[in-house]
């Protein structure tokens, strides 16, 4: 069984029920979720042996956290206990012209003022084949930068593949700040998985002619974007998603996979959401799994696209769906029909 190992934060996430705004009742469902945690728990569904290291207080919502891993059979053996505060994101769901709101509150989190002596990698990388984490995750502050740089050594010195999702917070950092730690990190990078704003804003790469407010991808132009960033850190593999957005409630959404010859496209799904949070998680956990299955270009990117328009189906951070449901999907039934 193939071994995954992902690395960053997990969060209390707070949210009004339903379309609710902020405090229109009194109420907030309390669930958990963050980039990394999102794609070690697709990767469990899938089967394979799938590891989630990050740093979490020894209190009871800390271990309601390392619970909610478990629960999927996420390997929460590596997870290093310590520190005072669990990061909280708020969410505001948005509903047609309404955009969703976040709301961060994760300064001196446990994982953000973690330091490099918590993590001995060469355990935790004892037996993996493949490194996840997000451009989330340096952007913490503190020692982070550092101790993402101490993994991505430690994981090529064993030869393990690791992939990166860019993933610009521009609440925690700035381009700047982004710009020079992410080029650091992507020098170690195999797989970079991108969307339409996050190489313009690490890396000030675009594609042309396109208007992604108005609804206008032009192909050519994220062909462009993927063979920059390959040819600028030696990526073996760029992948991209491609979201048209028409509203909060309604989105076009398909990805592009380049592998240094080839570019593939996925079909486009036309997606009714009902949670976007998560949805490129879990097109990084399709992606990873693909890939490690010895899929075909091809069929990597259309499994990762269907697998992240399922999760637009599903309440909270987390994707809920097996193989077999992607692979329905991707093959091309989409008709949303009652099974019986």
């Amino acid at each position: 069984m193939k071994r995954v190992v992902t690395f960053g934060e997990i969060m209390l996430r707070l949210a009004p029920s339903g379309y609710y705004r902020f405090f229109q009742n009194d109420q907030m469902q309390a669930t958990f979720g963050g980039g990394e945690a999102n794609v070690a728990v697709s990767l469990a569904n899938y089967g394979l042996d799938s590891v989630y290291v990050t740093k979490l207080p020894k209190h009871a919502i800390g271990q309601a956290a390392v619970d909610s891993l478990r629960y999927f059979g996420v390997d929460t053996t590596k997870i290093v206990r310590g520190g005072d505060r669990i990061g909280i994101y708020f969410l505001e769901k948005g509903a047609s012209q309404r955009g969703s709101v976040c709301i961060y509150d994760r300064a001196h989190s446990a994982i953000a003022e973690a330091a490099a002596s918590d993590f001995d990698w060469d355990s935790i990388f004892e037996g993996a084949d493949w490194f996840h984490f997000t451009g989330i995750t340096p952007a913490l502050g503190g020692n982070m930068v550092d101790i993402c740089l101490e993994a991505c050594k430690a994981a090529k010195a064993k030869g393990i593949k690791i992939s990166c999702d860019l993933n610009y917070r521009g609440k925690l950092w700035t381009r700047a700040e982004a710009r020079e730690a992410m080029t650091k990190l992507c020098e170690y990078v195999d797989v970079c998985i991108s969307n339409e704003e996050d190489a313009k804003d690490v890396f000030g790469i675009e594609a042309e002619n396109t208007d992604i407010y108005g609804g206008k991808l032009n192909h050519e132009g994220y062909k462009s974007v993927a063979k920059q960033l390959a040819d600028k850190f030696g990526f073996e593999k760029v992948a991209i998603t491609l979201r048209s957005s028409i509203s909060a409630s309604d989105n076009d959404w398909a990805g592009m996979l380049y592998d240094g010859e080839n570019y593939c496209f996925s079909k486009s799904y036309h997606l009714h959401i009902v949670d976007r949070v998560g949805g490129g998680d879990s097109f990084g956990g399709g992606l990873i799994y693909s890939l490690l299955s010895g899929k075909s270009t091809q069929d990597a990117i259309e499994f990762a696209v269907a697998a992240s328009a399922l999760k637009h189906s599903v309440e909270g951070d987390y994707n809920r769906v097996s193989v077999s449901e992607v692979e329905k999907l991707a093959g091309g039934d989409g008709s949303g029909r009652v099974q019986r």
